[in-house]
């Protein structure tokens, strides 16, 4: 019974000890009241040493409004009278008595040996372009030659740009097949396309062209296109 009674009283003396808890508890009030006594002197430094504040100036001023006369009144003339529309043509009746018809052309009555000769003055021929009579035309040798030269010639600012043109040339070929002299028959609305066009059909190769059986130095027209690939 002796032991039993000890054993009770020290586990009541262990239920009693103080713990972390129970000295945070007694602690409060000086916790709470410690706060309260700075959060009112931080509201009071803050309410006297806040900076001033004033309101913007917000007045404002008018400016009388000054008459302005009105210019007179224009008279605006009345619209031009309508244009009478022309009397619509009328086509005669014309009774023909006897058929009118166009001879044809053979060879019989106008035989190749009679055809014009070439002009004999060949430095005056390739000063501008005259037509020069010919049997054979000339043609270009190296067709895909002739489009490399065209692609390099393409300034390289434009085609970058996708600007392109055509341009039709006349070229001047001599009884060689060399291109002589070129000038833009018509322009492509581009100085530096009308120029590329130029430099390129310069140095184009050609079969010489013929009259009969004789070769001949002909003016001929030829078209250059420059335009980028998509």
């Amino acid at each position: 019974m002796v032991a039993q009674a000890g054993g009770t009283a020290m586990a009541q003396g262990s239920l009693t000890r103080e713990t972390a808890n129970d000295r945070f508890k007694k602690t409060f009030n000086s916790w709470f009241w410690g706060g309260i006594s700075v959060a009112t002197v931080m509201h009071f430094m803050l309410f006297a040493f806040f900076p001033e504040l004033t309101a913007a100036d917000v007045r404002y001023g008018f400016r009388e409004f000054e008459s302005v006369e009105l210019p007179p009144e224009v008279d605006i003339p009345p619209p031009p009278e309508q244009i009478s529309r022309p009397a619509v043509p009328v086509v005669a009746a014309t009774e023909l008595e006897e058929d009118i018809t166009i001879a044809p052309t053979t060879f019989e009555e106008n035989p190749v040996d009679k055809l014009p000769p070439p002009p004999s003055d060949a430095s005056k021929l390739g000063d501008k372009p005259v037509f020069t009579p010919f049997t054979v035309r000339p043609e270009i040798k190296n067709r895909r030659e002739a489009v490399r030269i065209v692609e390099r010639a393409y300034p390289k600012l434009l085609r970058d740009a996708g600007i392109g043109g055509n341009v039709n040339v006349w070229v001047f070929i001599d009884v060689n097949g060399k291109v002589k002299n070129a000038q833009v028959q018509k322009s492509s609305g581009n100085a530096s396309l009308d120029n590329a066009a130029l430099t390129a059909a310069q140095k184009f190769q050609f079969t010489p062209a013929l009259n009969r059986d004789k070769r001949v130095s002909v003016w001929v027209a030829i078209p250059i296109s420059f335009s980028v690939r998509r």
